[in-house]
């Protein structure tokens, strides 16, 4: 694999931002973080990532918002973006996807391995 691929993981809780990061370097892919929806914006255009695995319930801007963000801005629409959520209402779900997102797993669902798994089938179409 690339290992130059790079992914911004965007999750407030410290937990499960920490553990997605430890396992997706472990596949390895080099990984950036950001803990709020601000932040998020900002190290994305920075750091330019091949994926950005997004959650939806941040502080200051949340998920939709980001994700209305990035697929507005031209250089950044085109970077895939996994949503993971607690969020698994049907309208949250069609909300993202229109949106943009390419695809919103609810984290009660996935186990960090179904996680690795779908980013690898995104990164290597």
């Amino acid at each position: 694999m690339d290992s130059k691929l790079k992914i911004l993981i965007v999750e407030d809780d410290e937990f499960l931002r920490s553990l997605t990061a430890k396992r997706l370097e472990k596949e390895g892919y080099v990984v950036a973080v950001a803990v709020d929806g601000e932040s998020a914006l900002v190290t994305a255009a920075q750091e330019r990532p091949d994926l950005i695995f997004l959650d939806l319930l941040l502080p200051g801007l949340d998920g939709f918002e980001v994700l209305g963000k990035l697929k507005a801005n031209t250089e950044l629409k085109v970077v895939p973006v996994v949503v993971f959520s607690n969020l698994g209402q049907k309208e949250d779900i069609e909300r993202a996807k229109q949106l943009g997102a390419n695809e919103f797993l609810v984290k009660a669902n996935f186990t960090l391995d179904d996680v690795v798994l779908k980013i690898n089938e995104i990164l290597k179409k």
